[in-house]
């Protein structure tokens, strides 16, 4: 009988789609790792995670499938096993699968059973539930094997317990949100606690359109104790050690104790390793942005710099007779810290244009927003214009505030490809700018020291796109704002409950039409990382035409 059992980690970032890359990625873990009994991989690695509507496709379906195989037969080799995640098809239905291969075979395949089916996830749309799983044997040990979804309730863990299960190992798509952490580990807690078994947890890192996944993954003992915790936001190939001790199993005192980053530093790292992704696996050579003097769009150059280096960042500033010197100076300053090249693109002739073409149409009507958006589309034209030439995706500034109540012009400043700060409410661009000055975290590309000019985060905000214009000419002060969108957006608050917090019961309405108008305009917005419980997109799906207001 087996009393030892070495369990790898494989916390690896898988592409979706690439079936080769990701076998490739699985067969250099195993290499890694050839030391180990079981190698375990995360929830679909071998397709990448979510596949979404791609895992329909027949033709990715049999490439997955053979891709398992092909692994199985590199495990005849009497090296590790390996526990790899897969969609599987099975009486003309479709699974998400964990298989077991060793021997050189697939020995046994497990189907995941609860299929999540809210926010971001949309599993039932292109899975089958698959039934109560029991146990796997795997030399001589019983494994359960929940996957993901299935240990955020009790009932799949206390059937495996029931049946026979000695250890619980738990495959992961588990994607960042900055209170995510501490709800995996307490539902973890609460599975090894009642099944009074030892749980593995291996989570997938790495972006994917506008998820993040963070990895962090980790093993507890049976009365749900920290044994192992392995870093957050890298590709990780790490092991622990079980031992069998009075016919229980156990995990080995462990070394693998990293600290994992919490509240700003792990929004900063979700933000950082979300771009990277995005540019590096649509195969970008960089990225191209407006850089005006703002917080917004310092911060957003700032998280491309960590992301991706300064060679593959090119920040231009498109000054119109609106901007201030000051504004000038923080660009030139930012682009100075950052080692970026900053062009310059005066707008002031293509609006001169723009207004004279339409000088007859628009004969004896006042100035208004509408010329302000012709300097924003103008803007636009000149960074798209440099996207074609050169190659690079235009990165967009606007923040979760803005977005909210449509202070944001489509086919102008929303104008792109990717946008960090989409799910970033603005006083938390404020925070993020002070902290970055203050830290510069592990991974990234940028410098240390100062990134922001402090005059860039003191001075009002302000779109300049008329004279002395300030966002607060038309916006409450972003601390009430912010409050009141996070009530309504985060929280589905009703308008009462957010008016018992101290906000104008006028105000609250103001701004809860003006986010529910602003739809159209987010429908049409370019993706983002996701940050906070409910992000514009995947997490809140609302009508663009919409009647409701709450009385």
């Amino acid at each position: 009988m087996t009393d030892r059992l070495t369990i790898a980690l494989a916390q690896l970032n898988p592409i979706v789609g690439d079936i080769k890359g990701n076998l490739a990625k699985a067969r250099d873990a195993r290499r890694a790792n050839a030391s180990a009994d079981l190698v375990v991989f995360s929830e679909l690695f071998i397709v990448g995670y979510p596949p979404e509507d791609l895992v329909l496709k027949p033709a990715l379906q049999e490439d997955a499938e053979q891709a398992v195989r092909d692994l199985a037969a590199d495990t005849a080799d009497g090296g590790p096993g390996i526990l790899i995640g897969t969609p599987w098809r099975e009486d003309g239905k479709l699974y998400n699968a964990v298989a077991l291969l060793d021997a050189g075979e697939v020995k046994t395949v497990r189907y995941k059973r609860d299929l999540p089916n809210y926010g971001v996830f949309d599993e039932k749309r292109v899975f089958e539930a698959g039934p109560m799983p029991g146990p796997i044997s795997f030399r001589d040990v019983r494994l359960g094997v929940p996957i993901c979804e299935d240990i955020w309730a009790p009932d799949v863990a206390e059937c495996l317990a029931e049946t026979g299960a000695e250890i619980l190992i738990v495959p992961n798509g588990s994607p960042f949100d900055r209170r995510k952490r501490d709800m995996r580990l307490n539902h973890a807690v609460a599975r090894a606690v009642e099944a009074e078994l030892p749980l593995v947890y291996v989570n997938q890192v790495g972006g994917q359109d506008e998820l993040v996944f963070d990895g962090g993954s980790f093993a507890l003992n049976k009365d749900g104790s920290l044994a192992a915790q392995f870093p957050a936001w890298e590709e990780v190939k790490g092991a622990v050690e079980m031992v069998r001790q009075g016919g229980e199993w156990q995990i080995s005192p462990s070394e693998q104790m990293e600290v994992v980053e919490e509240d700003l530093s792990a929004i900063y790292l979700a933000m950082t390793l979300g771009l990277r992704d995005y540019v590096n696996k649509n195969r970008f050579p960089g990225v191209v942005l407006g850089l005006s003097g703002g917080i917004d769009s310092g911060l957003s150059a700032v998280v491309a710099v960590d992301a991706l280096g300064p060679d593959r960042v090119h920040c231009v500033m498109m000054p119109s007779k609106f901007t201030s010197q000051e504004s000038l100076d923080d660009a030139a300053a930012t682009a100075k810290f950052l080692g970026v090249k900053l062009d310059t693109v005066s707008i002031e002739q293509p609006v001169k244009a723009f207004d004279h073409a339409l000088s007859g149409l628009f004969a004896g009507r006042e100035a208004d927003t509408t010329e302000e958006n012709i300097q924003s589309r103008s803007r636009a034209l000149i960074l798209m214009a440099l996207s074609n030439k050169f190659g690079h995706m235009v990165l967009t500034t606007g923040n979760k505030s803005e977005m909210s109540v449509g202070y944001a012009t489509l086919y102008g400043d929303m104008c792109g490809g990717y946008n960090v700060l989409k799910d970033i409410y603005k006083l938390d661009v404020f925070r993020l700018s002070n902290w970055r000055n203050q830290n510069r975290p592990k991974g990234v590309l940028g410098p240390a020291g100062r990134v922001i000019p402090e005059n860039t985060i003191v001075k009002p905000p302000t779109a300049e796109l008329r004279e002395n214009q300030k966002d607060e000419d038309s916006l409450p002060p972003y601390e009430e704002l912010d409050d009141i969108l996070e009530c309504l957006v985060e929280s589905e608050m009703g308008v009462d409950e957010i008016v018992g917090r101290g906000h104008d019961l006028a105000v609250v309405k103001r701004i809860e039409h003006l986010l529910y108008i602003a739809e159209y305009k987010r429908r049409q917005a370019p993706p983002g990382v996701k940050i906070g419980l409910r992000n514009f997109g995947r997490d809140r799906r609302y009508p663009i035409t919409n009647g409701f207001r709450d009385a």
